[in-house]
């Protein structure tokens, strides 16, 4: 267990580990606290390789926070576009506007300051203050909770709150204690807690066998040493996700096709979306929702399937590309330019693949999906 386990131990073959090992990364070559801050809310549930170029490209075009805080939404959104849990990035921008009116534009580096920002929990908030200020403070995200575990032979559930709670303790008297140590450097705030975050992504992997022998805690590790890897760290099973059949419709009038901004709360939201409706339409369910719309449609296609999973829900998608006439704004759609929606609107991921279908003809006729031929033509197969 955790309670009997020296941490101490850990320190200096691990940051000996990281200042050998450490995989080069856009963020680290210059930690400013605005750096630190983007890339951890970047990389919340996003893997480091994608999360690269749109950290470079982020902030290529929104430097500091005074350019985040002023940035517009949609604008935003568009840099965003593909990363996902779009309030993120809503949360940042936030956030933002509070350093700009609270701190005078300078992002605070206390870690009670930063739990009050708009999207700042206990990991980030100790990842910026340790990490850009030296500050003394654990971060603890899922692979400290998960090598921690592993070392220490801990089967307590990572998944309470109160199990996380009393680890970032032990921490805190850890750290703490080497900090109040007159000229001791062994542990470095910076380095300990990049370190530790980095063993768990790249060593004591979440999925598949761990890499012991590249551990550098391979002789510490009470986990090794009683066999019981696989069985740590221990964690309650979430809920399955709801599943949630979906049409997603392809409108096309020439080079226009149509969107919809998705409501202010609840999933996406805010967002540009594709028109879809709920369930799997047969083609001739869709042509007549079309013309509920107010447009004439001319032809339909199917398209493939496709799945798109979120936190606590599944899209089951089928999907319909329709080339109408007469087609005018709606109260919830417009219609605007393929190439325009592409560049300037933020389409969720979760459309991507009907979005790529902006641009091809429509080629199958109405008449082609008369009655007597619908049953093959849903889109499902």
């Amino acid at each position: 267990m955790i309670d009997d386990f020296d941490l101490a131990q850990l320190v200096a073959p691990l940051q000996d580990w990281f200042r050998e090992n450490a995989r080069i990364l856009p963020w680290r070559d210059d930690p400013q606290p605005y750096h630190v801050w983007v890339s951890e809310i970047m990389l919340q549930q996003t893997r480091v390789e994608a999360v690269k170029p749109y950290y470079e490209r982020f902030m290529k075009e929104l430097p500091d926070v005074a350019a985040l805080a002023g940035c517009p939404q949609e604008r935003l959104l568009k840099l965003w576009e593909g990363l996902g849990y779009y309030n993120r990035v809503r949360n940042l921008q936030a956030a933002a506007v509070q350093v700009m009116e609270e701190y005078g534009g300078v992002i605070p580096s206390g870690r009670k300051e930063l739990l009050g920002l708009k999207g700042i929990g206990s990991y980030t908030a100790g990842a910026i203050a340790s990490i850009a200020y030296q500050k003394p403070v654990p971060a603890v995200d899922g692979n400290v909770l998960r090598v921690l575990s592993r070392v220490a032979a801990d089967d307590s559930d990572i998944g309470k709150p109160s199990v996380k709670n009393h680890i970032e303790e032990k921490l805190f008297e850890l750290m703490e204690t080497c900090a109040r140590k007159d000229g001791d450097k062994t542990l470095d705030p910076r380095i300990f807690n990049q370190a530790l975050m980095e063993l768990g992504a790249v060593v004591c992997v979440p999925n598949g066998a761990p890499h012991c022998g590249e551990c550098p805690w391979k002789g510490l590790c009470r986990a090794r040493r009683e066999e019981r890897i696989s069985e740590l760290p221990v964690k309650t099973k979430a809920k399955e996700r709801r599943c949630v059949d979906l049409t997603v419709l392809l409108l096309r009038d020439g080079d226009r096709v149509a969107i919809h901004k998705r409501g202010k709360k609840g999933l996406l939201a805010g967002m540009y979306e594709l028109p879809n409706r709920e369930g799997h339409l047969q083609p001739e369910e869709v042509l007549a929702y079309v013309r509920e719309m107010g447009c004439s449609p001319l032809r339909i296609q199917p398209l493939a399937p496709a799945k798109h999973i979120f936190s606590h829900v599944e899209w089951h998608m089928i999907g319909y590309a329709v080339s109408v006439a007469e087609a005018e704004d709606g109260p919830e759609w417009l219609f605007v330019e393929a190439e325009d929606a592409r560049e300037r609107y933020a389409i969720p991921a979760a459309f991507a693949r009907y979005a790529q279908y902006m641009n091809i003809p429509v080629g199958i006729t109405e008449e082609d999906f008369a009655p007597q031929q619908s049953a093959g033509g849903s889109g499902n197969g």
